[in-house]
């Protein structure tokens, strides 16, 4: 029988909680692997807005309005 997501899963949410975390990380580490094409895109679209940002194309915004756009309200509903 094949291992699936679902019964990996079942049985990892048996471990403790420090080796569940350890699993997490192990798991996560292997997504996180450097992708040389992707850089060069993700480089050129920064090279690209700080240009149009230099010539006046588009405007900044500051981190705090940034922020705040992205915060999720915590009050009691």
């Amino acid at each position: 029988m094949p291992i699936t997501a679902k019964s990996l899963s079942a049985q990892a949410l048996q471990l403790p909680p420090d080796e569940r975390l350890a699993l997490v990380d192990q798991l996560l580490a292997t997504l996180d692997e450097p992708d040389a094409s992707l850089d060069a895109l993700w480089a050129n679209e920064a090279e690209s807005r700080l240009a149009a940002y230099r010539r006046g194309e588009i405007q900044a915004t500051s981190l705090s309005d940034v922020i705040a756009k992205y915060q999720i309200d915590s009050r009691p509903a």
